[in-house]
Parts: structure tokens; sequence; C-alpha cells
């Protein structure tokens, strides 16, 4: 992403991005970074943390880097007190952590995969806005990330849609629940090319039938995530909040 192509709407500002070392998050976090926030990147593992942590900086990005499992009470403290002791202040929350374990219908699911995806996709958002929002001052946002399953499950993403349903729902909520001070939105990504969902884009034919069902022809960028989501968390969306925005090409997005 060139510099040119960006404006400055967080010059000042602070975000925090969960997940944010590769695929959408990390296009997030540089595009905040590139609009001039002072940006915060975790994830699970020291190595995917440092490796985009110098991607971002060697375009001069400012942040800090911190190793954090969403569903780690203590790490996700830290996440906070980290970016606060930094800092001092806290404006922009993206939540883009999920997981994806296990492609069996529902009812064959087993409990603790279960419990996996409802503790990162839904219930870890909700912990973590619990730590942050004494934090947020008027004027801040926080931007969710669901996924365009949440309107109609496959069959092998079952109950991951399910979770992304729940977020959908969660932001409706939580915008209701943090007016009028701090906004809350979230962005629904179509189908994007990600190591997220490799096995569905990796094969010639299941890619070309999904290219079919938008109706711009092709799969959507990891780029053009981080621009709705910049728009949302930006002063440019200060109206909007409790709503779902859809990028996905034109692809059906009904519950």
């Amino acid at each position: 992403m060139e510099r040119t192509k960006v404006s400055k709407r967080f010059i000042g500002k602070v975000a925090i991005v969960t997940a944010s070392t590769q695929g959408i998050g990390f296009s997030i976090a540089e595009r905040l970074g590139l609009e001039g926030a002072s940006v915060v990147i975790s994830s699970r593992k020291q190595q995917n943390v440092d490796k985009a942590a110098d991607k971002l900086r060697a375009k001069g990005i400012e942040l800090l880097a911190v190793v954090c499992h969403v569903s780690n009470a203590e790490q996700r403290k830290n996440l906070i007190d980290e970016t606060l002791l930094k800092y001092g202040k806290i404006d922009v929350v993206v939540s883009n952590a999920a997981v994806h374990p296990s492609a069996d219908p529902i009812l064959q699911t087993q409990e603790s995969i279960l419990d996996k995806l409802w503790e990162i996709n839904v219930k870890s958002t909700i912990l973590l806005l619990k730590d942050a929002a004494p934090h947020l001052k008027k004027g801040s946002s926080v931007v969710l990330i669901s996924s365009l399953v949440a309107y109609n499950p496959p069959p092998t993403m079952a109950m991951y849609g399910v979770t992304k349903t729940a977020v959908l729902g969660l932001t409706k909520v939580l915008a209701s629940e943090m007016a009028p001070n701090t906004r809350v939105n979230c962005v629904v990504p179509g189908i994007v090319p990600t190591h997220f969902v490799a096995q569905y884009t990796s094969n010639d034919a299941t890619r070309e039938e999904l290219e079919r069902k938008a109706l711009i022809g092709r799969l959507g960028k990891t780029e053009e995530m981080a621009a709705a989501t910049a728009f949302l968390a930006s002063d440019d969306a200060s109206y909007i909040t409790g709503e779902n925005l859809v990028v996905s090409g034109g692809m059906p997005s009904r519950l």
C-alpha cells in the first residue's frame, strides 16, 4: 500500500488491532498506521509479532508489538496496560481474532471445539472491550470483524458461521451500551484469499465458482477490508454506529 493513496485521518490517535500479524488484521494495522495512527499489533506467537512489526516499521509506522492470545485474561489485560503505558490512551479498538478449527457439522462437533469457537470468536471480544472500555473517551471507535458466512453458514463452516452471526448481534448491543461516547460498527468481509480460507480459495474450480457469485467478478483483497475498517473507525463515519458493513463484491448478504 502506497502512502500517497491514503489520507491522514488518524494522526495523534492510538489503535489496538488484535490478530494483526497477517491477512486482514495486518492490512488493517498497516492502513491505520499509514494514516497516522500509533498502532498496537498483537498475535499469539512472538515470532509472528516480531516479523509483522519489522514490516510495518519499514513503512515508517509507529507501533507497539505485544504477544496476546485473546482467550488469555492475563495477556488481554497486558495488551491494554502496555498500550496505556506507552501511549497513555486508546482511541480505536479493532477486534479481528477468530479461529475455524473444524469443518464438521455442528451436531458432530466436539464440545471442546464448540467452546473454543465461542471463546475466541465471540467471548474474547466482549472481555477485551470490558478491559478497554474504561479508557475509551468521547469520539472513540470500536470495529468488529465478522464474515459473510454469518448470513448463511455453509456446511464446512457451520459453527464458525454461527459465531460470526453472533458478532452481527454483538455489534448492535455494544453500540447501544457504549453510546454516545464510543461508536461500535462491524466490517463483514466477503471471500478474501488469505491463509485462513486457503482450503477454499487454493482450488481453481472452487475459486472460480466463488468469483462468479460476486457481482464484481473477483474475490476481495485484504486492503479493501482495511479501507472499510479505517472508514468506520475514522471521523468520516462519526454519525454511524451499530452498523454491519458488508464488503463482499455484491455476494448475497441477508439473514
